[in-house]
């Protein structure tokens, strides 16, 4: 059904939704290894294979380093999706609560969410362990969202507010059973899979043509009287 704004809380995936690149695959150490890690990603976000069954592999495949894990932060950073702080500042003036709730490395996730203007507190990432050497010891197995079904239980923990989830893959999309509205972000990565799921799709490149979509008209207004936001909302990109 179509999407019902206004919504209280908006909640976004990280990789392929706030950022451009999948953070696991930027500690792959060669092109052989990137692509292996690239088709085990692919086949968990369309739900070919359950996330689970990939997760642990791929970590244990690059053994990345705490420095390297650290430095996906600021790849995350480089490669933010057009738009993403604009959007966050503008849900925020909102006084909408914005968190992130991904399967990515919760390490980066925090520092990404920090420069985007998302308290820790609001992330909800998996743990990496790293020994007295910051060498690979694990990640947190008991983690929901290193498998299928664990955003859903994440979400579902959550103070209960009209609810919109944002991202790209099956993971993603899960979520619907708990959320008010779920839209699908294919500016990165459109997954057929997913879109055909979703309430809503949004497959511009720019995260800005994201706003007439989760807003009501009211709230398009309210923002279009505050110089900083109505730059925001000229020449929106069409989805």
């Amino acid at each position: 059904m179509p999407l019902q704004p206004p919504f209280d809380r908006v909640v976004f995936d990280c990789d392929s939704t706030l950022s451009c690149v999948e953070g696991v695959e930027e500690l792959a150490t060669s092109d052989e290894l990137r692509a292996g890690i690239e088709e085990l990603t692919s086949q968990a976000m369309t739900g070919r294979i359950p996330l689970d069954e990939v997760y642990g592999k791929r970590l244990e495949l690059m053994s990345p380093r705490q420095i390297d894990v650290q430095r996906v932060g600021q790849r995350y950073i480089e490669t933010a999706v057009k738009g993403a702080r604009d959007v966050v500042s503008a849900l925020h003036a909102l006084d909408k609560e914005v968190r992130i709730v991904s399967g990515g490395l919760r390490l980066p996730v925090v520092a990404f969410g920090l420069w985007l203007g998302i308290r820790d507190e609001l992330v909800d990432a998996v743990q990496v362990f790293f020994d007295h050497h910051g060498k690979y010891r694990d990640y947190d197995r008991e983690s929901p969202l290193a498998r299928n079904g664990g955003k859903v239980e994440v979400l579902s923990r959550l103070e209960a507010k009209r609810t919109v989830f944002i991202g790209d893959g099956i993971t993603d999309a899960e979520t619907k059973e708990v959320v008010d509205g779920f839209v699908c972000f294919g500016g990165v990565a459109l997954r057929e899979e997913v879109a055909a799921r979703a309430d809503a799709v949004v497959d511009a490149a720019d995260l800005r043509a994201l706003l007439p979509v989760v807003l009501s008209a009211e709230e398009l207004e309210h923002l279009s009287r505050h110089p900083k936001h109505a730059r925001v909302l000229r020449g929106l990109p069409r989805t």
